[in-house]
This record gives C-alpha cells, sequence and structure tokens, in this order.
C-alpha cells in the first residue's frame, strides 16, 4: 500500500523543479487509494459501462463474414441473455480487428512481393529514391563512397535491397501465420459450438471463454518466437516493442459449477484487454515492417510538383494585378471570349443549323437558287424552238411524240449543211437560228446541272451542321466517359465497371486454390499448414463478401451470393462440394460474371 510523504518534505523553499516532480506523483497516489476503492470482483457497473463504451466505438469496424454460428442464432433479439449478448460482441471485435490486421499486413507483403520480383535497376531506384529524402541523401553518399573504393557498388546497393525488403517479408509472413493460424482457430471453435451457444449459454460461455484464453496464448507463443529469431543484422531500423504478454484467465472447471456475473464480466473485461494489447503490438510491429507511405514513395514527384508550383506562383503574381500589372486579367479576358467564341462556332451555331434543317427544309425548298419551274420553261421554250424548226426546215408536221433529241439531230444536220457557206446562210439563210438553238441548249444543260447542285447541298446542309459541332461533341464525350468512370468506381473491386468485375473474380480464383492448397495439405497430414490456409481462407472470403455485397443486391443475386460465401468457409464441408460452389459463382450469378458474358 502506498503511503502519504511526510509533510515536512514540502518546505517553502521548494524550487519549481521540485513542485513540478511533486504534482504527477500525488496524482498517482489519489488516483491508486481511489481505485483501491472499489473492489474488481464487484465491478458490475464499470464492467458494463465499459462494454457500453466498446460497442459504441466498434460499429464502425463491424465485421462482413457473418460469424460461424446457426442462422437462427439470436444475435439480435431482445430476448436474448445478457451473457450471450456480450460474448457475441466479443466474437465480433476478434474477428474484425485480426481480419483489419490481416488486411494490413496483406497490403503490405503484396507491396514488398512485387517490388522483390522488380529487377536490380528497379531495387536500387527504390532504395535512393522511394524511401524519402533522409534515406536519399544516405544511400547516394554510400553509393558514391563505395564508387570511388570499389567497383561493386551497385552490386552492395542491389544485395542491401534484397536484404531490406526479405526482412520485411520474413516477418510480416510470421505475423500472417500466426493471425491466419489464431483466426482459423477461433473460427473451427464457433462452428464447433454455436449449437451449444444457443441451446446451453450458461455452460458453453464459460468454456468458450477458456478456448479463446488458451487461443491468446498460443498467439503469444507465436509472436515470442518471432522475437527469438531475429538477426542481429537486421535491416529493420530500430529495435523491436517488449515481447507480447497477454492476461491469463483464472483455471476453469469446466464440469464444476457455472460462473457468476461478475466472474463472466470479468472474463470478458480481460478479453478486450488482451485484444488491446494485441492490436497495440501490431500496430507497433506492422508499422516497422509496412510498406512506404504513398508520400514517401513518391516524395520526388511530389518535390518537383511543390517546386513547380512555387515558380508558378512566383511569376503568376508577377503577373497579377498585385504587382501593378494587368497581363491576368487580359489572360482571362481572351480566355473568355475564345471560349464562347468556340461554344457559338462548334456548338450553338451547328445544333440551331441541324435544328433549321429538321424543321424548317421542307418550307425552304421554293427558295433555292434554281427552282425545277424554271428548268421546267426553258425545256418547254425548246421543244417549241426545235419543233418550229424541224417543221420549216422538212416541210412536214412534226409528229407530238417526237423527243428533243431526234428533232436535235435534224437541227445539227441543217446547222453542218449552213456551214458550208456561213457569211451567206448567216444573212438568208438558218445558221444564226441553229445558233441561238444551241444556246437555248446550253441554258437548259446548265440550269438542269445548278438545279441539281443546289439539290445536293440541301441534302447535306445537315452533314456539314454535323461535322462542324464535331470538335465539341468529342469534348462532351470524354467528359461523359470520364464522369462515368467516377461514378462507376470501375478501379475499384466494389464498383460496376469492367476492372471492378475482374478484381472480384480474381478473388474468387484465389478462394479456389486457398480450397485447393488446404486440401493438399491434409492429405499430407501437415496440420499446422493447413490451419493457417484456412485462416487465410477465411480471409479472401471476408473480402469477397464485402466488395460483392453492393453489386449482388444491386441484381438481386444477394441472398443467393451470401448462402455460397458461407458454405465456402464451413469447416466441415467437403472440398469437391466446394469446388462446385466456386463453379456456380463464376457462371451462374450475374455480379460475377466477365462483361463479355452479359451481352
Amino acid at each position: 500500500m502506498d503511503s502519504l510523504p511526510p509533510a515536512n518534505d514540502s518546505s517553502p523553499s521548494m524550487t519549481p523543479s521540485k513542485l513540478g516532480d511533486l504534482v504527477p506523483f500525488y496524482s498517482s497516489y489519489l488516483w491508486n487509494r481511489l481505485a483501491s476503492l472499489v473492489p474488481t470482483s464487484n465491478s458490475i457497473f464499470l464492467g458494463k459501462f465499459s462494454n457500453l463504451y466498446r460497442q459504441t466505438f466498434t460499429k464502425k469496424r463491424h465485421i462482413s463474414f457473418p460469424l460461424p454460428l446457426p442462422s437462427d442464432f439470436p444475435c439480435s433479439s431482445t430476448n436474448i441473455s445478457a451473457d450471450t449478448s456480450r460474448i457475441y460482441v466479443v466474437l465480433e471485435e476478434i474477428m474484425a480487428d485480426v481480419l483489419s490486421n490481416l488486411h494490413d499486413i496483406q497490403k503490405s507483403l503484396d507491396f514488398w512481393q512485387y517490388r522483390a520480383e522488380g529487377s536490380n535497376a528497379r531495387k536500387a531506384y527504390f532504395m535512393i529514391f522511394e524511401r524519402g529524402p533522409v534515406a536519399f541523401a544516405n544511400e547516394s553518399t554510400k553509393l558514391v563512397r563505395k564508387s570511388l573504393s570499389d567497383d561493386s557498388a551497385m552490386e552492395h546497393l542491389c544485395q542491401s535491397s534484397s536484404s531490406h525488403m526479405s526482412d520485411r517479408m520474413r516477418v510480416l509472413m510470421e505475423l500472417r501465420s500466426a493471425l491466419a493460424s489464431f483466426l482459423a482457430q477461433l473460427y473451427v471453435e464457433l462452428d464447433k459450438r454455436g449449437k451449444d451457444l444457443l441451446n446451453n449459454p450458461e455452460k458453453s460461455l464459460p468454456s468458450l471463454l477458456a478456448v479463446i484464453n488458451q487461443l491468446f496464448s498460443n498467439l503469444e507463443g507465436s509472436f515470442s518466437h518471432l522475437h527469438a529469431e531475429r538477426k542481429s543484422d537486421s535491416s529493420i531500423d530500430g529495435s523491436y516493442p517488449m515481447p507480447l504478454v497477454f492476461d491469463r484467465l483464472p483455471e476453469v472447471n469446466e464440469e464444476g459449477s457455472q460462473w457468476t456475473d461478475c466472474e463472466l464480466t470479468d472474463a470478458i473485461n480481460l478479453v478486450h484487454k488482451n485484444l488491446e494489447k494485441l492490436n497495440s503490438y501490431l500496430a507497433v510491429m506492422v508499422g516497422k515492417h509496412r510498406k512506404p507511405r504513398r508520400m514517401t514513395l513518391y516524395w520526388v514527384r511530389y518535390t518537383c510538383g511543390a517546386v513547380g508550383l512555387s515558380v508558378f506562383s512566383i511569376w503568376l503574381l508577377r503577373h497579377s494585378s498585385l504587382m501593378g500589372s494587368s497581363d491576368i486579367e487580359n489572360w482571362i479576358h481572351d480566355a473568355k471570349e475564345a471560349t464562347v467564341s468556340f461554344f457559338g462556332d462548334h456548338v450553338e451555331q451547328p445544333l440551331l443549323a441541324i435544328r433549321d434543317e429538321l424543321f424548317d427544309t421542307f418550307r425552304k425548298r421554293h427558295k433555292g437558287v434554281m427552282e425545277t419551274e424554271e428548268v421546267q420553261l426553258t425545256q418547254d421554250s425548246l421543244h417549241r424552238m426545235l419543233r418550229n424548226f424541224c417543221e420549216q426546215t422538212t416541210r412536214e408536221k412534226v409528229p407530238d411524240d417526237a423527243s428533243d433529241q431526234k428533232m436535235l439531230e435534224v437541227v445539227m444536220h441543217q446547222y453542218e449543211k449552213e456551214l458550208v457557206r456561213p457569211i451567206q446562210n448567216l444573212l438568208n439563210g438558218e445558221l444564226a437560228r441553229g445558233l441561238l438553238i444551241q444556246v437555248q441548249k446550253l441554258k437548259l444543260d446548265i440550269e438542269t446541272a445548278m438545279l441539281e447542285l443546289d439539290q445536293i447541298l440541301r441534302a447535306n446542309e445537315i452533314n456539314f451542321a454535323i461535322l462542324a459541332a464535331l470538335p465539341a461533341f468529342f469534348l462532351s464525350l470524354l467528359m461523359l466517359t470520364l464522369l462515368r468512370t467516377w461514378l462507376k468506381q470501375d478501379s475499384r473491386a466494389q464498383g460496376r465497371g469492367r476492372i471492378a468485375r475482374i478484381h472480384r473474380r480474381l478473388l474468387v480464383v484465389e478462394i479456389e486454390k486457398r480450397i485447393m492448397q488446404y486440401q493438399s495439405y491434409i492429405e499430407q497430414g501437415r496440420d499446422k499448414d493447413a490451419e493457417t490456409v484456412f485462416g487465410l481462407l477465411i480471409y479472401s472470403l471476408e473480402r469477397l463478401y464485402r466488395v460483392v455485397e453492393k453489386p449482388a443486391k444491386a441484381s438481386g443475386e444477394w441472398d443467393l451470393v451470401k448462402q455460397d460465401l458461407m458454405e465456402l468457409g464451413r469447416p466441415q464441408q467437403q472440398t469437391s462440394y466446394k469446388l462446385t460452389v466456386i463453379q456456380r459463382l463464376v457462371r451462374v450469378y450475374d455480379c460475377l460474371l466477365p462483361t463479355l458474358n452479359r451481352q
């Protein structure tokens, strides 16, 4: 028990530094005295308040993939016991936190594996330019020194990069394996005890808490093994945190009397405390081995962008009104005029022309350059001239059905005769009349050609208008494409586009590989590896469950897809049946079909 210090220790001559040291001492003393007045075994109110606090702040990280409990488990009913409700919340929190940590580990592991598969030049680039400005300065200095003293500077840099990546991959794979085994064991236990939790919660809750306590102990052993295997020459900066030590539940006699409400509350609070320890430990461990942040990876681009933005800002300031320049106002005015002109020439006028062509074409047909009536008058005049010429020349009546072509042959025949004596026949003969008839024929041909050209131009007015609107059309199409991509979120697995469908189908392929790998390990007797793979299978199912929920609900297939995904997570389900379910997922459901099969 803490005791108060003597009163004479605080003298008037005490310095401010000593006062500052005593303030936290007395605060700690008063808090310990207050806490000692509250018995731990009777802290029912504090336990319930703590549970309510956790339930309120863990809703945001609510698990997506359902727990392996019976479908009629009354998890949301109001008539269930408080103990069952609390243990259900605890199980949700454990699953959600483990899956979240697995996701963080898997993202970093995928990054390091991708970098490790790159070329030596790519590895060297990463070591120098993608680890921040401090690493850039250090590695550049080392590279220059090695180059001056040794010819194998680049080889040493590539070896350093490989060591840098392999150390992180090794630790992350160990963490992933430990968490996956923990998740698999918990999932299998819940699958076994689901009916007991529903039918006899008073007896099954203590045994389940004891199993969870043992799982935390096994996880602690896995992490201590990770600390023991750390190499002295590891490339990981800094030291590891202290080895993780979980709190232990007291020995439980499952065959004996039932636990009291206080004992259950203390046990649940202990599980929460262990879960918080696990999250804190993983936050430190994953933080030391995680992939670099985006700002660190692209710091060169961001630095160049910042420098360019600074230069642009200075240039913009020099041309602004703050420095007495009117360049910006003039540029804005010119840009406004250019925009208005572009809109008028390529949007407004073409659309108006198309509208006029569609609605006013037939009313404006009589206002063309050459009308059909004028051509008909010229043709009738030529016909009469040919008829009179033929009747006077041949002294015979021309039939009514005689064509202009035949009469024109008569005129040309007489015209050739008249040209033998052109001067005499020009004054006394029919030469002048033949010339006038040919002029009339030429006039008819010209008018006919103009009429046809006018009809061609009228028929293509809408085409010319559309051609003028093509620049604005392509610009609008580009903007609509960008808007569609943004609305569909095509680059994410939750989207509705082609890329999102590909991501979801790749998740199905990953699940199928996990199932086959799990069965292979079971047949080989490698139970530990099979347990790890089963945990990763649950993780993959949770990812697919989360990303397929929205598109499956949109297509009305969510209930069936959900049932199939839960069947894939059943530990006791046959592998052949699971493979059949996989084939049904990729062949039947619209939310997982490729785009081509939907047409």
